[in-house]
């Protein structure tokens, strides 16, 4: 399998605040990473970070082999890496269709077409001339991914992905995910807070806290326990200490 994205010894900061410290992993084609990790992790930096709207000080990201650390995010859109950020941040007075064609418009050529997309997430179709401010929470999600979709990223990076939705919709969502997770042409980092779900959708699970790596691995090589405790930064030698 080829090796689609590299993040090696990354380190950002905002202002004197060390936000990420040293993380380090890699993708191959179509493999899914979920990080994980309690409010002020870093998880949101470090996705920032890959996209390229966060300027690490320390540390390199590579694309296929090539390095992209100095890219501004308008040129990682079109080398491949695109994000579906927190809050989802649609043009809210804008239909679902104009959120959708921006994104074609300013991406690269490739299989996911709005045809393509409607079909993964067949709730937007009837809401296509919609003002995007009009939707529901799962309903902009959606949208927010489908987007993203459209730029034909090779590396998709979707963030809280299940934050402030209904169970309903979140299983909505995730349906739509598992379908592109099952193509394998997709490489996915994902942020997410409902560890069970991470834990059943990932091939690899990276827990962070206060800004570095406290578990790496794949979902059925490491116990409830280890998770639990590493996305709580509980380290065995305070446990020897209660």
């Amino acid at each position: 399998m080829t090796t689609r994205l590299i993040v090696e010894n990354l380190t950002c900061r905002h202002g004197l605040l060390t936000a990420v410290r040293d993380v380090s992993f890699a993708l191959q084609a179509g493999e899914v990473l979920c990080v994980i990790g309690a409010n002020g992790a870093g998880k949101t930096t470090l996705m920032n970070a890959i996209a390229g709207t966060h300027r690490p000080v320390g540390g390199r990201i590579a694309l296929d082999g090539g390095d992209v650390t100095a890219q501004p995010a308008f040129v990682r859109v079109r080398s491949g890496i695109a994000m579906s950020p927190e809050g989802r941040r649609l043009f809210a007075d804008m239909t679902v269709r104009e959120n959708l064609l921006i994104a074609a418009e300013n991406g690269r050529a490739g299989d996911w077409t709005l045809a393509r997309v409607l079909e993964a997430f067949p709730q937007l179709r009837p809401l296509i001339d919609m003002p995007a401010g009009r939707l529901s929470g799962g309903q902009r999600q959606a949208a927010a991914i489908g987007r993203a979709l459209l730029t034909n990223p090779v590396v998709l990076l979707l963030d809280e992905v299940s934050l402030g939705l209904s169970p309903a919709a979140v299983e909505g969502v995730y349906q739509s995910l598992a379908m592109i997770k099952e193509a394998r042409t997709t490489t996915m980092v994902v942020v997410e807070q409902d560890l069970t779900r991470a834990l059943g959708f990932a091939d690899q699970v990276l827990c962070m806290a206060e800004g570095q790596t406290e578990l790496q691995g794949m979902p059925g090589h490491l116990s409830r326990e280890q998770i639990t405790d590493a996305y709580f930064g509980i380290h065995d030698k305070e446990l020897s200490d209660v």
